[in-house]
C-alpha cells in the first residue's frame, strides 16, 4: 500500500535532477561555448567542433533529404530511449537547418520518440516500470482519473515532471496512443520554439571565429534568457492553475 495521499502531486516525487535537466543542459552548452572562447579558440576541441559543423553543412547541401531524415531518426532514437541530449539536439538542429525546418523536425521527432517510449513501457517494460515507479504511478493515475487529458497537457507544458517519466508512466495508464500523441505535440510546442529559436539565432562559425560578443546581440541574449527562465515560469503557472482548479 502506498504511503502517499491521493492529493499529493506526482511532481513532489520526481527526482530533482530530472526537474532541473533542461536548465542544466542549457547552462552546460553555454559553459562549453564560453570555455572555448576564453581559451583562445585554438584548442583541438574548438577546431574539431568547427570541422564537424562544416561537415554537417556540406552534408546538408549535398544530401539534404538524407541529412534531414537521419537527423529525425536520431532525435526519435534519443527521445525514445530517454537519453538526455534532446535539448542539445534542438539547439544544434536550429543552427544547422534554420528555424522552420528544425521546428518541424524537432516537434514531430520529439513526439514520435515520446510515443515510442510510451509504447515500450506499455508492451515491453511494464513489469520493470511498475517495480521501479510503483508509488509514483499510483499518484499519477489518481490525477489522470480526475482530470484526464488536461493533466497530461499541463505536464507537457510545464516541465515539473521529467518528460522521460511521463512517457513511461503514461504507457501504464489507459490513454490512447492518438490522444497521447496530439497532447504531447501541442504541450511540448512552446519549449520546442524556444530551443530551436535559440539555435537558429546563433552562427557557430562566427562564434568560433570571433567570440560571443560578435554573436550574442541583445535579441539573442533575450531569447536565451527566456529559454533559461521558461521552466521556472511554466512551473509557477502550472502550480497556480492546479491550485485554482483544486479550489474550485
Amino acid at each position: 500500500m502506498s504511503s502517499h495521499g491521493p492529493g499529493q502531486d506526482v511532481s513532489t516525487q520526481a527526482p530533482r535532477r530530472g526537474r532541473l535537466l533542461r536548465l542544466v543542459v542549457l547552462l552546460g552548452v553555454l559553459g562549453l561555448l564560453a570555455a572555448a572562447w576564453l581559451s583562445g579558440l585554438a584548442s583541438p576541441g574548438a577546431e574539431q567542433l568547427g570541422r564537424l559543423y562544416h561537415f554537417l553543412q556540406q552534408a546538408q547541401r549535398e544530401h539534404p533529404l538524407f541529412t534531414y531524415l537521419a537527423a529525425l531518426a536520431l532525435y526519435v532514437f534519443v527521445t525514445g530511449l530517454s537519453i538526455p541530449v534532446a535539448n542539445v539536439l534542438s539547439i544544434l538542429y536550429g543552427m544547422l537547418f534554420g528555424f522552420w525546418p528544425a521546428m518541424v523536425l524537432v516537434s514531430f521527432g520529439s513526439t514520435a520518440g515520446a510515443t515510442l517510449a510510451m509504447l515500450l513501457a506499455r508492451y515491453v517494460l511494464r513489469p520493470w516500470v511498475q517495480r521501479r515507479f510503483g508509488s509514483r504511478l499510483e499518484v499519477l493515475q489518481q490525477h489522470w482519473q480526475r482530470e484526464g487529458a488536461w493533466y497530461l497537457f499541463s505536464l507537457r507544458l510545464a516541465p515539473v515532471v521529467p518528460f522521460w517519466f511521463i512517457n513511461l508512466a503514461m504507457g501504464l495508464l489507459p490513454v490512447r496512443v492518438g490522444t497521447f500523441w496530439w497532447i504531447s505535440q501541442l504541450g511540448m510546442l512552446p519549449g520546442t520554439v524556444l530551443y530551436v529559436g535559440a539555435g537558429a539565432s546563433l552562427d557557430l562559425e562566427r562564434l568560433l571565429a570571433e567570440g560571443p560578443p560578435a554573436v550574442f546581440t541583445p535579441g539573442v541574449l533575450l531569447l536565451f534568457s527566456l529559454l533559461a527562465v521558461f521552466p521556472l515560469v511554466t512551473r509557477w503557472l502550472w502550480r497556480r492553475l492546479r491550485a485554482s482548479k483544486c479550489a474550485g
